[in-house]
């Protein structure tokens, strides 16, 4: 398979490492030093509150998040969320970050959610169980 235009190796990688394991339940992305390829800042096993601490408040990320979740039966599921993390103070990488979550909402790893979030308000572990659930 070709890599992704804007997907870095190790991002492809990290990605990879997410669909076909439960190492990992959080991939965040940013832009590195090459113009427009995305590299992982954290491939890593994160709770909800990990998650929201390793979100810049001045910068745009794209996250790649396993939630793991009780169904109002009671049984255990996980859900693959794609969130475009583009806090207010982060003015003028809109553009470019929007370029990323497109090509990241094309790779194959199975997300059925996707969702914008400016706040961290907006990222509530009950809000983001009842987009998934």
């Amino acid at each position: 398979m070709s890599r992704p235009v804007g997907l870095s190796e190790g991002s492809l990688a990290a990605l990879q490492h997410l669909r076909e394991t439960r190492e990992i339940n959080t991939v965040i992305l940013r832009y590195g030093d090459l113009p427009g390829v995305l590299v992982p800042e954290v491939a890593g096993n994160l709770t909800h509150d990990e998650l929201l601490a390793a979100l810049p408040a001045d910068e745009p990320r794209l996250i790649v998040h396993e939630l793991s979740f009780a169904s109002p039966e009671g049984t255990r599921r996980n859900e693959r969320l794609l969130i475009f993390w583009m806090p207010p103070d982060a003015s003028g990488q809109e553009e470019e970050y929007k370029a990323g979550y497109t090509t990241l909402k094309q790779f194959p790893i199975d997300v059925h959610v996707h969702l914008t979030a400016r706040r961290t308000g907006q990222l509530e572990y009950q809000r983001l169980v009842a987009l998934a659930g």
